[in-house]
């Protein structure tokens, strides 16, 4: 069979990386690239050496019996694949209610990778786990680049200079590696979840776990926050805002799965930070844990500096594109046997992921 992988639109990232173009081949699977699809990335097309075919967008399309992108396509790019095909990307059916129709009325087959199931047997295939590390890594770089300030403790001749104080709220993976990074630079970290059971981790990289009492739990969120209480959340609010007043860099990450991200940081606790401390909102795509975040903009506000990304791992291309990569081999293990489109129709991953048969 042949495998077209497509040239992201508004995105540095590629669904396939020359290192691992040989465990794709093991697939018994031709390629078809799509010129400078990896260029952005840091893979030309000269990396690729003979193993791939590079073809134009629409060669690919009429040529490839399955398609690969890791963006969400968009109507004009559906409605240039002949029905029959399948495609691999992540299709954030929870937020469009309207694209599995828009498939289904098309006739294409899609596999969506953001609805793989955050399990243990899943952890190789878990797109939004490998993008969200990366985003908790850029978050504290991105804050430390902002920050009026050093992270780490510094004993100079000159004078003695106190360590950063960071809060991060949401222990998932974003959040740990945050809390990694944030303590690898030298800065003194408290993290608050909802979720006891990140307890131990959290300690475990060597910050401090505050909590509220009361909060509901549910272990097959996938990682995700759940909806609170509006009590719990006025508690969780002051706690936060206690909190918030001696930090200099808060990095929040909670969002609820199809649902508007927890406002969780409003206006006047905003103003009650130090000057010149900053906010790093990984939700402002779907709303912001923070009042005054705009998603893909960076807000200044009573002396505080508010970045508003969803998408950090879209500015570290290289590594994202090729964790992504082995995440997608990793499925499509369970999808090609022996050059043929074979879903495993009784493996959960499966058929959580097909979202359109």
């Amino acid at each position: 069979m042949i495998l077209g992988v497509l040239k992201e639109s508004h995105d540095r990232r590629v669904a396939l990386v020359p290192q691992m173009v040989p465990k794709f081949q093991s697939l018994n699977c031709d390629i078809l690239l799509e010129h400078g699809a990896g260029q952005s990335a840091g893979y030309p097309d000269s990396a690729y050496v003979e193993a791939v075919e590079t073809a134009s967008r629409n060669e690919i399309l009429a040529r490839a019996e399955m398609i690969s992108c890791i963006n969400k396509p968009d109507t004009a790019l559906l409605d240039g694949i002949p029905s029959g095909k399948f495609l691999v990307s992540s299709f954030e059916s929870y937020l469009d209610t309207q694209i599995i129709g828009e498939l289904q009325k098309r006739g294409l087959h899609a596999f969506s990778m953001d609805m793989i199931p955050r399990t243990t047997l899943a952890q190789t295939m878990d797109v939004l786990s490998s993008m969200a590390s990366i985003a908790g890594y850029k978050a504290v770089i991105k804050a430390a680049d902002h920050l009026l300030k050093y992270f780490p403790m510094m004993i100079t001749a000159a004078g003695s200079i106190k360590p950063a104080r960071v809060l991060i709220i949401g222990a998932g993976v974003a959040g740990l590696q945050a809390v990694a990074t944030a303590r690898r630079l030298g800065a003194i970290v408290e993290v608050f979840d909802t979720r006891s059971a990140v307890k131990q981790e959290v300690q475990s990289l060597g910050a401090k776990f505050i909590e509220v009492e009361g909060a509901k739990e549910d272990a097959s969120a996938g990682g995700y926050a759940v909806q609170q209480s509006e009590e719990y959340l006025r508690r969780q609010r002051e706690l936060i805002q206690e909190k918030a007043r001696a930090a200099h860099v808060i990095i929040t990450t909670a969002q609820v799965r199809g649902k508007k991200a927890p406002m969780i940081i409003p206006k006047e606790t905003v103003e009650q930070m130090l000057p010149g401390s900053v906010i790093v909102d990984l939700a402002s795509s779907t709303g912001g844990n923070c009042e005054l975040s705009t998603d893909k903009q960076i807000v200044f506000h009573h002396g505080v500096t508010i970045i508003g990304d969803s998408d950090l791992a879209n500015t570290m291309p290289q590594d994202a594109s090729f964790l992504y990569c082995n995440n997608l081999f990793n499925f499509l293990k369970l999808v090609i046997k022996d050059g043929k489109i074979e879903p495993e129709r009784e493996n959960e991953i499966i058929t959580s992921a097909w979202i359109t048969m």
